[in-house]
């Protein structure tokens, strides 16, 4: 078993699924007592967040590259950060370690394509919508990301940032996604909850609409891959 690198407390709500969502893969697929082999280096994400208000990415990729290579001196085989907007920094981290670092868009690009779908509306922190590394990311995989207009891009950073990553969960904000996703998403097009915290949220019972939990799906794929069940 790979032992898994960690790099997680952004938030550390979403930390908490990695963990268990990892842990409960290992234990389904191998049975028994059996749990994961893994490593967390949980940075300060008032740090973090001060940092991406400012556009300071830099620092955070100098912050995630320590926290990376913390991670491989400790014994991590392979790194995964328990974020999506983070994942800017990917390629400052992927220089700062000789291990692989198991990317997120990846793993949420090959679901989607496995629904047989070619097209998501996605949803995230206004780094991820705006920005281009993430839906760059996503094109190169075959997967065309679908962009909220800026009034709602304002409305789901907002929830995101002043809600749930302070934990807070509110059925005002649930319904307000809910009708966001009804009224943008097109005929066989799915949904990415492109930020770990959305899960807490949004389930996929709750539409019809194909939803993609980025956190879900990189936590077990890394499990998985961990166990030499999942080829990256």
């Amino acid at each position: 078993m790979k032992t898994i690198g960690l790099i997680g407390g952004v938030t550390w709500k979403s930390t908490v699924t990695y963990y268990e969502t990892i842990n409960k893969t290992v234990g389904e697929r191998l049975g028994g007592y059996r749990s994961a082999k893994c490593l967390i280096y949980s940075v300060d994400f008032g740090e973090v967040e001060e940092m991406q208000r400012r556009g300071d990415w830099d620092g955070v990729a100098a912050l995630m590259s320590d926290a990376a290579r913390r991670l491989k001196a400790a014994g991590a085989d392979f790194i995964v950060i328990c974020a999506n907007t983070i994942h800017k920094a990917a390629g400052r981290i992927r220089e700062a370690v000789s291990i692989p670092l198991f990317h997120v868009v990846d793993v949420t690009a090959r679901e989607i394509k496995s629904a047989g779908l070619g097209k998501a509306l996605l949803l995230g922190t206004k780094y991820t919508m705006e920005q281009d590394f993430y839906r760059d990311r996503l094109a190169e995989c075959g997967v065309e990301a679908v962009i909220p207009s800026p009034h709602d891009r304002e409305i789901i950073n907002t929830v995101i940032f002043e809600e749930l990553c302070r934990g807070i969960v509110c059925a005002d904000s649930k319904a307000m996604f809910l009708e966001m996703i009804g009224r943008l998403s097109g005929e066989k097009t799915g949904v990415i909850l492109g930020c770990t915290e959305l899960g807490m949220l949004i389930t996929p019972q709750d539409t019809e609409i194909p939803l993609f939990d980025t956190a879900a799906i990189h936590a077990q794929k890394a499990a998985l891959y961990s166990l030499g069940l999942y080829e990256y």
